[in-house]
């Protein structure tokens, strides 16, 4: 397997077996901290919204709701899981995860014998019993059934108390003579029935299970009284009550043979009915969320028991009751295969843990024993053959063969690391006083559902502090490499990613040394690449092109630009919450297009939608949820963002209301929002209103600063015809001839002219253009021949970018003259500038402005031949090529394509909304 496809070690059974690509935590698609069940539930129709993804208590009234609306979407016996009530649900877990993510679990959850047994704290049932109720009833409703045991800890010390009786304890195990057994069992079932009433309240069925699972003998009658050791384990009322659609809930009371109940430890309990019923997953929940390291305080996220027991026990702070929980945890792993997993985790990660690459809490795995060589023959030649000839794709597809790597990796000091079954193997090139690459990490199907992979890329780290290797920029499961890495590079659809290397002209030096030396290819290092670090960006202002150093005839060039307008390249994410997001004016062509990206983005949803004419019905194309349009007036939207409305206020807002209406829908958003903390939600609007104010920033992220999206509150969506133009005339700024203008011919399909409102022969409104293919006869229609309004938008923001002048009510230095016309196609806008200069350039020159311009912008596509609009329609970014020049060297034509309803007005909404909320700029959003 190459490096490139790693991270679909975590697929399959990855996290389930155990494993894994754990720390999926890129700040882009980190899911750490997202919502708990509970509130995932919450979002079902007829339960209480929650505008918060923390987790938090239910009230009654919230829970008698929930369980209406549970109890409303099953069967009166429950024997057949509604359909379309899963649906909804495994729709909601896209929330937590990718799709394919959440999919891939459930899948593999559901084929499973026994998916999962979980151990619940006796304080859990007492200070947690609404969220433990609603996560198992998450599970319940998507068709998985975790075999749940309780202990009862606190609640007997509390009535013993109270009785008299002081409790003791031996060695950890509680004394138990007659009195406290009889006190034990009434706690035992009074909370057993306690989980399985609110169970039941919310619409899943379960089954109390208190006595019969368990047959046990003394463990020491003289010593701890009626103790019970586990001899056997029953799984019929289990596998019973899994038959019948019920929850199994079980006490860690035993009997003995001849039928004397005996108190059992629950830990052991649930270790024993694990080696009997081999689950995938046992979770332990507990309040602590995990366990934590004794010195440094920090959560220990994995343990990989064959590799790191030993010297994990021999650690000062590993004493009492961590030493005894991981001798058990240990003890457990080794009777269970290897595709089980321990995990000790708090309530309301439950869901985290289970659907997400990312996991939660603490995670304990058995793992391999790890080895380190430094020559091919001492790890084994033929074995090492055969793992490449069997599992690497860059030599199952015969681009390389074994010999000839083994070859290009002899060249330089190496390192092989693997584990003892070769089921991952890496490879380290480290010539003398250079920066080592991981050149190739290959793994089997084994390799992959143990977990072995992070093992491995673990101790290579701890042998090198600086590490380069690369991967295909679209991997699915990229979030594994940019956990690992400080920072990254893409190009051509490689990225190349690094750690240890923390400077930004140190980053540039080594990664030039090593594709000078062939070390890496050169298709990954651009000389302008998107360079992304985790926490900081590697080039907060990006260079701006310059030909001075490929050109003589360019010397003369000698006014950097963008001086008074900053631009950076793409930011690192800093958020994966899921938000909501109002829509308001949800008709038009934007609208739609704006829904069908939004029904498929990781973090975002809608939560409003708001048209007029067809308030009370559902939103058609949207699957995430039920969603009904409303007729949301002006003070309908302050007391939405008050909070006084019937649910919570969005995260955001979308304004696609025509020109000239949303001012006073704005307005009521700030009036709404003043006095909150963080101030109102964030508004993008899709109008002109405000694209030439500055107190509103202008969301074009490819040409303006993208920081200044992120820090702001109001954002401009600019026009369709206006991004097309300043695409076109960005690169080519510091060389116009502002004494005479460039003119730009533009050409849209009849979509861009707008929409009306029809009727159907019933009379429901439908959405229809106000221009059609019919009304321009296979011809063009010039219109608005001069003075149009994003002509104006593009000749003031690009003289801003170019430095020419900064006032929002100043003449524009530079005037862009704009002649658009009207197309007998649909969607696709196709744009032609011809641009005086003020000295020659070549095409290949300028050819080399737009490649530097537009380096690691993934939404930009540079085109060798003139592109045509059916190579853009129905595509998210832009598409620039056909770079001439006329004869006299002093005159440029570059024509641009883009879909007007996408990259020309919603796939910009979504890239300033994400950019905004601290996501991945492009998240939701296809690149290809």
């Amino acid at each position: 397997m190459p490096l490139g496809l790693l991270a679909a070690q975590r697929s399959a059974a990855g996290r389930i077996a155990s494993t894994s690509l754990r720390a999926a935590a890129h700040p882009a698609i980190s899911t750490r901290g997202f919502a708990s069940a509970s509130n995932v539930l919450r979002t079902l129709p007829g339960a209480a919204s929650s505008a918060h993804r923390t987790s938090l208590s239910l009230n009654d009234k919230d829970l008698k709701t929930l369980a209406a609306a549970q109890r409303a979407s099953s069967s009166s016996a429950f024997a057949k899981e509604n359909a379309s009530d899963r649906d909804t649900i495994t729709r909601l877990l896209y929330s937590l995860a990718s799709r394919k993510e959440v999919e891939r679990y459930l899948r593999i959850f559901s084929a499973a014998n026994k998916f999962a047994v979980l151990k619940v704290g006796g304080a859990i049932l007492t200070n947690e019993l609404d969220e433990l109720a609603l996560s198992l009833s998450f599970l319940h409703r998507v068709g998985l059934y975790p075999i749940v045991l309780h202990g009862a800890g606190p609640q007997l010390n509390e009535i013993l108390e109270k009785e008299g009786v002081v409790p003791d304890y031996i060695d950890g195990i509680r004394i138990t003579d007659a009195k406290t057994l009889r006190v034990a069992r009434q706690v035992f079932l009074e909370e057993n029935q306690r989980l399985v009433e609110k169970l039941e309240s919310l619409g899943s069925r379960a089954r109390p299970i208190p006595l019969g699972t368990f047959t046990a003998s003394y463990l020491d009658k003289e010593k701890y009284g009626l103790v019970g050791k586990i001899e056997r384990v029953d799984k019929e009322p289990i596998e019973s009550a899994i038959r019948n659609g019920c929850l199994p809930i079980l006490t860690s009371m035993a009997e003995t043979e001849d039928g004397q109940i005996l108190n059992v430890n629950a830990d052991v309990a649930a270790s024993e009915l694990a080696k009997v019923l081999e689950p995938l997953k046992i979770v332990y929940l507990n309040e602590k969320g995990g366990l934590y390291h004794g010195k440094t305080g920090e959560l220990i996220e994995n343990i990989n028991l064959d590799e790191e027991y030993e010297d994990l026990m021999k650690q000062e702070w590993v004493k009492f009751g961590t030493k005894l929980k991981l001798r058990e945890m240990k003890e457990l792993l080794d009777h269970l295969p290897r595709s089980s997993s321990v995990a000790i985790i708090s309530t309301d990660q439950l869901q985290k843990e289970l659907f997400t690459d990312s996991g939660a809490g603490t995670l304990l795995r058995r793992g391999y024993k790890l080895f380190r060589h430094d020559n091919i023959e001492a790890a084994g030649a033929e074995r090492l053959r055969s793992l490449l000839r069997d599992n690497d794709e860059e030599i199952m597809d015969g681009r390389k063969s074994v010999a000839q790597f083994f070859s290009e990796l002899s060249k330089h000091p190496y390192t092989i690391y693997g584990d003892e079954p070769n089921d991952v193997v890496a490879f380290v090139s480290r010539p003398q006083g250079e920066v080592p690459i991981l050149t190739k990490l290959v793994a089997t199907r084994n390799g992959v559902l143990n977990g072995v992979t992070d093992n491995v890329f673990s101790l290579i780290k701890k042998d090198h502090k600086r590490l380069v290797w690369t991967g295909r920029a679209d991997d699915e499961n990229r979030a594994w490499h940019y956990e690992r890495a400080d920072g990254s590079f893409s190009r051509n659809g490689r990225s190349l990613f690094y750690y240890g290397i923390s400077d930004v002209g140190e980053v540039e030096r080594v990664l030039r040394s090593i594709e000078d030396k062939g070390r890496v290819e050169r298709a990954y290092l651009p000389l302008h690449a998107r360079a992304t670090t985790r926490g900081f960006h590697t080039s907060a202002r990006a260079q701006r092109p310059s030909l001075q150093s490929s050109s003589s005839s360019a010397s003369s060039a000698t006014r950097g630009y963008a001086t008074a307008v900053e631009r950076s390249g793409p930011l690192p994410a800093t958020n994966a919450e899921p938000k909501r997001v109002a829509l308001i004016g949800a008709r038009g062509y934007t609208g739609q297009a704006l829904v069908s990206i939004l029904n498929q983005h990781p973090h975002l949803s809608l939560s409003h939608v708001s048209s007029r004419e067809l308030a009370g019905r559902p939103l058609a194309g949207y699957i995430k949820s039920e969603v009904l349009y409303s007729n949301i007036g002006v003070d309908d939207l302050r007391k939405l963002e008050e909070g006084r409305g019937d649910s919570a206020p969005p995260d955001a807002y979308i304004m696609a209301l025509p020109n000239g209406v949303c001012k006073p829908f704005v307005e009521a958003v700030q009036q709404g929002g003043k006095g909150k903390h963080g101030g109102h939600g964030r508004i993008v609007d899709l109008s002109a209103d405000y694209r030439f104010e500055d107190d509103w920033t202008y969301g074009l992220p490819e040409l303006y600063s993208r920081q200044a999206i992120r820090d702001s509150r109001l954002i401009s969506n600019p026009g369709c015809y206006a991004t097309n133009t300043q695409a076109l005339l960005a690169p080519l700024l510091p060389y116009l001839d502002l004494q005479n203008p460039p003119t730009v011919f533009g050409v849209s399909g009849y979509s861009g002219a707008g929409t009306k409102t029809g009727q159907t022969k019933d009379g429901q409104p439908v959405t229809l253009p106000k221009i059609s293919a019919e009304d321009l006869q296979g011809g063009l229609r010039p219109y608005s021949l001069t003075d149009h309004i994003h002509e104006r938008e593009a000749s003031r923001h690009l003289s801003r970018l170019g430095g020419f002048e900064s006032s929002a009510n100043a003449d524009p230095a530079l005037k862009v003259a704009f002649v658009p016309t009207v197309g007998p196609w649909f969607q696709g806008i196709l744009s032609t500038v011809s641009a005086p200069l003020k000295q020659k350039l070549t095409a290949k020159e300028v050819r080399k402005l737009y490649e530097d311009f537009y380096a690691g912008n993934e939404l930009v596509t540079l085109s060798p031949t003139v592109p045509e609009v059916k190579d853009i329609q129905l595509k998210h970014g832009i598409r620039l090529g056909g770079w001439q020049v006329h004869s006299d060297g002093k005159r440029v034509v570059v024509v641009s394509t883009i879909d007007n309803l996408l990259k020309g007005a919603a796939t910009q909404c979504i890239q300033n909304l994400n950019i905004a909320l601290g996501y991945e700029e492009l998240a939701g959003i296809p690149t290809n």
